[in-house]
């Protein structure tokens, strides 16, 4: 599992863009979202690098999201 913030993550359309960006993502199994703290937690075994990437093009920044 993975996990850490997205500080950018305001309001449930940034968690349901956050959801699929993350969820196309080869290698992930399940997204889950707590939009109150701005956590989230993947299961399955994707890269950093890509999930950083995903995000980054949904317009959103991770912290705390492992440096390959």
């Amino acid at each position: 599992m993975v996990a850490f913030k997205v500080p950018g993550m305001t309001c449930g359309g940034c968690a349901a863009s956050v959801r699929r960006a993350l969820g196309a993502v080869a290698g992930v199994e399940d997204v889950q979202i707590d939009l109150d703290s701005k956590d989230v937690r993947i299961s399955g075994a994707p890269s950093a690098d890509a999930l950083r990437t995903a995000l980054e093009k949904a317009g959103f920044e991770a912290e705390g999201l492992p440096v390959a």
